[in-house]
């Protein structure tokens, strides 16, 4: 899905990357961020209990619970894709630790409402479908940006 996610938004300028689609906001841009954000905050945050790494403390969320999407358009492609890769990097590194430490079943330290804890697994699932859901947006708004369409990035 991480591969899929970087051929639909990849090889734009920055006036692709800013394109939105019928009455939505969303752009390829604000994607590429906002899965930069989800992977440091399930990984870092969630699972590990340690500090987000980006930008990410430096936010008031409350006063802009939509920063990681709109600030996108501020930013250039490669910004954007340096910032994901990096925070993929931290995943792996951190996905790496938990599994060593104890497996799928390894449980976060983070605790909801209702006391419960994500493990490594639910973790995992949850970037999956993350991935899934947002792909398939970038799929519509690459389509109307140039008309990229497929399911398979080309092998290198």
């Amino acid at each position: 899905m991480r591969a899929l996610l970087e051929w639909k938004c990849g090889n734009l300028d920055q006036a692709g990357m800013r394109v939105t689609l019928g009455p939505s906001s969303l752009t390829l841009g604000g994607l590429v961020k906002h899965m930069a954000y989800v992977e440091d905050t399930y990984f870092s945050e969630m699972l590990l209990g340690q500090e987000e790494g980006g930008p990410w403390g430096a936010i008031d969320w409350d006063a802009n619970p939509d920063w990681d999407w709109k600030s996108a358009a501020e930013d250039t492609p490669e910004q954007l894709f340096t910032l994901w890769h990096e925070a993929v990097a931290r995943s792996r590194v951190l996905v790496e630790k938990a599994l060593a430490e104890g497996g799928p079943d390894h449980s976060g330290k983070f605790v909801n409402r209702r006391g419960e804890s994500p493990n490594l697994r639910y973790v995992l699932v949850t970037m999956i479908e993350e991935y899934a859901r947002h792909v398939g947006h970038a799929d519509l708004i690459r389509e109307s940006v140039d008309g990229l369409v497929g399911e398979d990035p080309p092998r290198e």
